[in-house]
């Protein structure tokens, strides 16, 4: 798309390859080098009309949709940031066919360009894959959450998984590091989810007895001192909910910062944590084209096996010094 005019009203028309997406993300993928937190602040005041009517950030589009959009004026630095990062993502692939391409992501890498950040793992992806005639998210990682992450290469096959999505059918295992003695070996938590997303676009998620109902089981894995490693399985898939249960339970996530124990992650820096410890470990799906389970695995990544083996370290000499 062409860089818009600071003075015309841009048309444009949704094809079959970009039918069933938010219209956020739509407008966030069209529009190069406009900030997210803009397209929301034009969505909400009506300025993007869809068919002639105003529509919320959550409208799907659909083929033939016509979107008037007002006039913006992009940054001029938009044009260079069209060229991906040097990163390359054909050496985290896990899995890949003719419809399904699963990649072990990265902690730190966007799953899409947006809200600041110029490119994520669809462009990067879709720039080593030119040319790519379908390339779209399944689902979504947060930006420091790394592993498992699928791509569907078909538009039959993204539709297949979404619904296998909806209907609770995708098993999705997480690793997860929290600060406190978890005591339980296996927990059922339920606790109802509400999120809102502020002016800049950035999305915030609390327990409230309005929010939507939310599910995850916690398994104990591994205990030490002050720290206990949790398998986290979603059973709905709300927006940041393993973060947000495990935050108000009272065991933050090691390294979140978001919901997280900010001190203790001061601390946690030094000792070699950078990020957060929350790794998608395995997910088992139907193949959208076969119908055969597929189990899909990324292993937990050596920045964070580096600071277990730290914690295994601390355990020894503290049961060292004891037996002394």
């Amino acid at each position: 798309m062409k860089e818009l005019s600071k003075a015309a009203a841009t048309w444009l028309q949704v094809d079959a390859g970009s039918a069933g997406q938010r219209v956020d993300n739509y407008l966030t993928k069209r529009l190069k080098g406009v900030p997210k937190s803009h397209i929301y602040r034009i969505l909400r005041s009506g300025e993007v009309r869809v068919n002639s009517r105003r529509v919320s950030p959550d409208y799907r589009v659909a083929e033939g949709d016509r979107l008037r959009v007002p006039p913006i004026r992009t940054a001029q630095r938009a044009a260079a940031a069209q060229r991906p990062p040097a990163r390359r993502l054909r050496a985290h692939v896990i899995y890949e066919d003719e419809g399904l391409l699963v990649i072990d992501k990265p902690a730190g890498v966007a799953v899409h360009g947006g809200s600041g950040v110029s490119h994520g793992v669809v462009e990067q992806l879709r720039h080593e894959r030119t040319p790519t005639p379908f390339l779209e998210l399944v689902h979504r990682l947060d930006r420091e959450t790394s592993g498992v992450l699928m791509l569907a290469k078909r538009r039959s096959a993204l539709t297949a998984l979404h619904r296998e999505l909806r209907e609770g059918r995708v098993q999705k295992f997480y690793l997860v590091l929290v600060k406190g003695r978890w005591s339980d070996a296996r927990r059922n938590v339920r606790l109802p989810l509400h999120k809102r997303v502020l002016a800049s676009g950035e999305r915030r998620v609390s327990v409230s007895e309005s929010g939507l109902p939310s599910h995850t089981i916690f398994r104990l894995q591994r205990r030490w001192r002050g720290y206990s490693l949790l398998e986290a399985e979603l059973k709905t898939g709300r927006t940041h909910q393993i973060r947000v249960h495990l935050a108000h339970l009272g065991f933050p996530i090691a390294g979140d910062d978001k919901y997280g124990d900010f001190a203790l992650n001061k601390e946690l820096g030094r000792e070699g944590l950078k990020r957060m410890f929350l790794h998608a470990h395995r997910t088992i799906v139907t193949h959208p084209v076969s119908g055969e389970a597929l189990v899909l695995e990324a292993p937990l990544p050596e920045d964070l096996k580096g600071f277990v083996a730290t914690l295994d370290a601390e355990e020894a000499g503290v049961g060292h010094a004891a037996a002394l």
